[in-house]
């Protein structure tokens, strides 16, 4: 029989361990070794068939052994330690409080459709998921009061194992959140705190708060089974990713609109203060816009002035470089949940309607959704910014693409999470800052140490790789029906003295998990190399709806079956966060061979070069911009070609020829004899010294904050202000403006100063007339771009002035300002009128300009 229902039983701890249930419940046990340490030696045999589950761990551990603990004095006073240091880290003040930085939220709520903190919280699928836990975890170590609001999927996203033919095959086994390191959010009486969403035909969607404690960060997560929904309702946070159309938009609904509700209700029990920053990673959370809206209108705003308000604090991070990885809906579906009997008062569906429109009338588009509620954008790489400027472009029509107000902020990684210890221990044999200091400088001792000594810490880490293969390949093979008997060749699967090429990440179509297969014949003698072999460890899902990327899984893995190479080149299935620190510390080369510029950042490749791993890959996302020559390897792309199976032989031939000629030959070149490969640990000692502290989190966090937390803090205050005053300027005034604009035109331009040779430090006066339309001169900025040009009269990285008002006539405004020669060559100037307003964030928020 199976049980219709679990649930998980947790011990009784005996009063001296008290401070055991208080550890497990905050998650920075996952980043924290000392704590790992304590669970642990709670009962090391357990430890370990938990799989390092700390709430299995006390559900599971037996009460003798609790008493024996609560006795042993030295065990109480670790405890008492560790519990301690906990307290400690989250009263002290930290960078944030440290900054003191004018402006600065007291609280940022940060929405996401996943969160990868830890395994034990199977929360995540893939580089998003995982980004946004590392995220929070570096906001806790930061001290960025941020709110994290997510879902909480009662069968995760997969677990996935092979068939005996090597297909994917998915299982959702129940998640029980007694079982998990959550709390229920309650009143002070005790009762579940609840949200409700309203839905069509007069159906309510109802779900109740869990809280995971990530250091100093909480993270609420919305459940939808409860008793008080329909079945199709309680059914909504059943998968991450999963169901049809409908099911995925109601998802996006409770994250988004339940999810303000949850911050609010959250509030009011804890008296944290409301978030005055909402950030939305990527466009599913985008109806928490609308549902800020909502508040705003309730209390007296029009639509346009609480659209303001709310834009005023919200940063839209777009996380695709791709059109058909952006979430649509029919516009139809969205009509009916947000109009009709579900509409919202003062909310016209009409308008919200808007909000999603793109060139096909007949979709929603979330992350032009995103766009339009946010005064404040970015991308996820350098890379990706200019893609996404290019890709979002025909939202703000007459600006060339470079000005379109998408910023960037380049992802990082959280190292006390992936960097592993060894790594750690190393840097700390040199005096000075520990690896993971504040300000990164710990990184820098590394180029100091002894190649004996990295090469040796290198080999460890190979060594427990390796290790952990043959586990898992005898784990998978046992469950694709192999018998123990037939597995014996499973020991001599790797070797800890042969360069090894970690390869994993989830498995869409552009990232091309088996380019590497493009000539089979070369990769085998790559494999099979007599006194230069490599060995391949391979991991990644495929979405459960994907079939082409199921058939990719299967060709890797039946050419890892073959008796001939399997001893080379492993599928190891069921990625995970577990799996990926073995992987990432114990690599040589981390491969990533994406079609350029489809990854936005990707951030495996940092996690690996954080343990001293070379990256080998396509300069693509973060690599782009952090290749210096002597990190890694930058496999050529052959952009401009169109057929893909002709680029594919070319980047394929690339990467073949950079293993064969430089990668393999320098891993393996022993200047003296069985001593360490002199060149290649030069390269690893780089890579953590320059690249280390280039792909932190901290990085990563420090510039939201600085470049756009604190500012939109303070856009949202100025809207705020005098009872919403500034919100309601700033509406009348776009309104005035974009009825006027079709009126106003460049009427003359001119200019004086230069004789017949124009020569380097002369000045150009330029002079220009404006109809202003009606609007006033305080309405609007006339800027003069100059600067050298092409053969096309195209001005490149255009310097701007803004030109100043010298009077008025019948013709319209004069403006003037004067432009220095500072340089020889073909020069060129233009003049544009665009909207401005002191509570605006770019000249091109309103997509308007007046061009001559």
């Amino acid at each position: 029989m199976r049980a219709l229902r679990r649930f998980t039983v947790r011990a009784q701890l005996p009063e001296q361990l008290a401070p055991l249930g208080e550890l497990v419940l905050n998650l920075r046990w996952s980043w924290h070794p000392e704590t790992l340490d304590l669970f642990e030696s709670v009962d090391p045999e357990l430890w370990r068939a938990t799989k390092g589950d700390p709430v299995r761990l006390l559900g599971e551990v037996d009460h003798d052994r609790l008493v024996a603990l609560a006795a042993d004095r030295r065990f109480v006073r670790r405890l008492t330690d560790v519990a301690d240091d906990l307290q400690d880290y989250l009263s002290a003040d930290l960078w944030y409080q440290r900054q003191q930085l004018p402006g600065a939220p007291a609280a940022i709520a940060y929405f996401s459709p996943e969160f990868g903190i830890t395994e034990v919280l199977p929360q995540y699928s893939g580089g998003l998921g995982i980004l946004a836990g590392d995220h929070l975890k570096t906001a806790s170590d930061l001290g960025v009061p941020i709110i994290g609001v997510g879902l909480l999927y009662r069968a995760g996203y997969f677990v996935q194992s092979l068939s005996r033919d090597g297909w994917q095959q998915e299982r959702y086994p129940g998640i029980d959140p007694h079982g998990l390191p959550l709390t229920q959010l309650t009143d002070a009486a005790g009762t579940p705190v609840k949200v409700a969403v309203g839905l069509p035909e007069g159906r309510t969607l109802h779900a109740q708060i869990w809280k995971a404690q990530v250091g100093r960060v909480p993270l609420l997560l919305l459940d939808s089974d409860v008793e008080d929904n329909q079945p199709a309702e309680r059914g909504v946070t059943d998968r991450l990713y999963g169901g049809g159309t409908d099911h995925r938009l109601l998802q996006e609904m409770l994250l988004g609109i339940g999810g303000v509700r949850a911050l609010r209700a959250y509030a009011a029990v804890t008296g944290t203060p409301t978030p005055e920053v909402y950030h939305t990673n990527e466009g599913h959370a985008g109806f928490l816009g609308l549902e800020r809206i909502r508040e705003l209108v309730e209390t007296g705003l029009s639509f346009d002035e609480a659209l303001e308000a709310a834009r005023a604090g919200t940063l839209f991070t777009t996380h695709t470089p791709v059109a058909a990885g952006i979430d649509r809906f029919p516009r139809d579906l969205v009509a009916r949940h947000f109009g009709g009997d579900n509409s919202w008062p003062g909310v016209p569906a009409e308008r919200i309607l808007e909000l999603g429109v793109e060139s096909d009338p007949n979709v929603f588009n979330m992350a032009h959704m995103g766009l339009r509620l946010a005064q404040r954008s970015n991308g996820v790489s350098k890379l990706h910014g200019i893609v996404s400027r290019e890709m979002f472009a025909d939202l703000w029509s007459g600006f060339d693409s470079a000005e379109v107000p998408i910023g960037s902020v380049t992802n990082g990684v959280h190292a006390p999470t992936w960097v592993s210890r060894a790594v750690i221990e190393l840097a700390d044999r040199q005096p000075g800052p520990g690896l993971l200091a504040d300000d990164a400088a710990g990184f820098a001792k590394i180029s100091t140490l002894p190649d004996e000594v990295v090469w040796a810490t290198r080999r460890q880490l190979r060594e427990r790789l390796v290790a952990e293969v043959r586990r898992r390949v005898r784990a998978s093979w046992l469950e694709r029906g192999a018998a123990p008997g037939e597995l014996d060749w499973v020991e001599s699967v790797f070797d800890p003295d042969v360069l090894t090429i970690g390869f994993a990440r989830r498995v869409p179509s552009y990232k091309r998990l088996t380019l590497m297969l493009r000539d089979s014949d070369r990769l085998r003698r790559l494999l099979l190399h007599p006194q230069r072999p490599i060995q391949m460890v391979i991991a990644g899902k495929a979405h459960p709806a994907d079939d082409g990327g199921k058939q990719l899984v299967q060709q890797i893995v039946q050419f890892a079956d073959d008796p001939a190479v399997r001893a080379r080149i492993v599928f190891l299935p069921d990625y995970d966060i577990g799996m990926a620190r073995f992987l990432y510390s114990g690599s040589d080369v981390w491969l990533n061979n994406p079609l350029r510029p489809l990854e936005a950042c990707g951030t495996s490749g940092m996690k690996a070069a954080l343990n001293g791993c070379l990256n080998l890959s396509i300069r693509d996302g973060w690599w782009d911009e952090m290749f210096d020559g002597q990190n890694g390897w930058a496999i050529p792309t052959a952009d401009g070609v169109e057929d893909p199976d002709r680029r594919d032989d070319i980047e394929s031939a690339a990467l073949y020829d950079l293993l064969e000629n430089s990668v393999t030959p320098r891993f393996y070149d022993r200047d003296a004899g069985d001593g360490p490969p002199q060149r290649w640990t030069a390269m690893v000692k780089h890579t953590l010294s320059s690249l280390g502290p280039q792909v932190l989190a901290s990085r990563m966090v420090q510039e939201y904050v600085e470049r756009y937390y604190v500012p939109a803090g303070v856009s949202a205050r100025a809207a705020a202000a005098d009872g919403l005053a500034g919100a309601r300027d700033l509406a009348g005034w776009k309104s005035r403006v974009r009825a006027a604009w079709p009126r106003v035109r460049v009427l003359n331009v001119d200019s004086a100063g230069l004789g017949d040779t124009p020569q380097v430090g002369q000045s150009l006066v330029v002079r220009a007339t404006v109809d202003l339309g009606g609007l006033a001169p305080g309405d609007v900025d006339v800027l003069a771009s100059f600067g050298r040009i092409d053969q096309t009269d195209r001005i490149l990285a255009p310097k701007v002035l803004s030109l100043q008002l010298v009077g008025e006539g019948e013709g319209g405004h004069r403006f003037e300002g004067t432009i220095p020669l500072g340089r020889t060559g073909p020069f060129g100037y233009t003049v544009r009128v665009l909207p401005r307003h002191h509570l605006t964030a770019s000249v091109a928020e309103l997509g308007l300009v007046a061009n001559p």
